[in-house]
C-alpha cells in the first residue's frame, strides 16, 4: 500500500532550519508552494501529488515552521533552499512542480541547475522582465481588509463580478475561502510573508529560460488576473519544446477545471 503519511522533519540548510515533509511512492517530485502558503494550509493539494509520487515538500524561508531569517530574500535564496533540501535527502535529479510563487522558484531552480530537473510543471506563474510579472501583491500589505478582499476577488478570476458569483456557487465558495479572514498573526510571521512578497516583486528569469532543457508543461487559467495568460504564453515561448495548456478558470484553475489535475499528474508521471 502506498505510504502517503508525511515523514516530517527539519534540516539545517543555508543557515536556516527548513521544515519539510516526504511522503508517497513513485517518481521523485519536489513541490514548491505559492505566496504565503504553508504545508499546513495546502495539505489537500499536497495529498493529490503524494498519491502518485515520492513527494518532497517544504515550508519556504520566512513561512510556516521554517526559520524566518533577517531579510531581504532573493528568488535565488528560495531556489538554493529547494536545491539544498533535495541534495540533503540524496536526490541527484527529480521532477518539479511549482505553483504561482512556487513556479517562480521552480524557474529559478531550473535555470540554475538544469541538469538536475527531469520534468518541470509550472502552474499559474510569471517569468518577470519582458515576459511579464504577476500582480504586485506587495502593494496590498497594510491596506484595509475589505479593500484587499475586493482586489483579491477581482484578480483571482477576472470574471468574478457580484453577478457571476451569485450564479456560480462553486466559484463563490472558492472566493469565500480565499478571502476569509485569518487569525491575527505574530509580527515575525507577517515579516516573513512581506519579505517573500518583496522577493517576488523583483523576480526576472525571462532571458534565462532558454537554459531549461527538460520536458516542461506550462499551465494557466484563461481568466487569471494574478498571473495573466500572456505570461504563461511568454514562458512557453522561451523554454525549448515547452507545452502550454490553458484551462477554464483563474488563478486557481486547477480547482475550477476538472481537466487540469489529470493533465498535470500525467505529464509529471511520464
Amino acid at each position: 500500500m502506498t505510504d502517503t503519511l508525511p515523514r516530517m522533519t527539519v534540516a539545517h540548510l543555508n543557515g536556516i532550519d527548513v521544515y519539510y515533509e516526504r511522503r508517497g511512492e513513485g517518481p521523485r517530485l519536489l513541490f514548491v508552494n505559492g505566496s504565503g502558503a504553508t504545508l499546513q494550509n495546502v495539505a489537500p493539494l499536497v495529498d493529490v501529488y503524494a498519491g502518485r509520487f515520492d513527494l518532497l515538500a517544504h515550508d519556504q524561508r520566512g513561512l510556516g515552521r521554517t526559520s524566518i531569517p533577517p531579510g531581504p530574500y532573493s528568488m535565488a535564496d528560495y531556489a538554493e533552499d529547494a536545491a539544498a533540501l533535495a541534495a540533503h535527502i540524496g536526490w541527484e535529479s527529480y521532477r518539479v512542480v511549482g505553483m504561482s510563487f512556487g513556479g517562480m522558484v521552480a524557474q529559478e531552480l531550473a535555470v540554475t541547475y538544469p541538469d538536475r530537473i527531469e520534468r518541470l510543471a509550472l502552474l499559474c506563474t510569471s517569468p518577470g522582465g519582458d515576459g511579464g510579472s504577476s500582480y504586485p501583491l506587495d502593494t496590498l500589505v497594510g491596506k484595509p481588509a475589505d479593500e484587499v478582499a475586493a482586489i483579491r476577488t477581482r484578480i483571482m478570476d477576472t470574471r468574478f463580478t457580484p453577478e457571476w458569483l451569485a450564479e456560480h456557487e462553486g466559484d463563490r465558495m472558492l472566493i469565500e475561502m480565499v478571502t476569509a479572514e485569518v487569525e491575527p498573526r505574530p509580527a515575525d510571521v507577517l515579516r516573513g510573508e512581506a519579505l517573500q512578497l518583496e522577493a517576488r516583486a523583483g523576480f526576472d528569469a525571462f532571458d534565462r529560460l532558454p537554459r531549461i532543457s527538460c520536458p516542461t508543461l506550462v499551465t494557466g487559467g484563461r481568466y487569471d488576473g494574478i498571473a495573466p495568460l500572456a505570461n504563461s504564453e511568454a514562458i512557453a515561448g522561451q523554454i525549448p519544446g515547452a507545452e502550454l495548456r490553458v484551462y477554464e478558470g483563474g488563478h486557481m484553475f486547477f480547482v475550477q477545471d476538472g481537466r487540469a489535475f489529470p493533465d498535470i499528474l500525467t505529464f509529471l508521471s511520464k
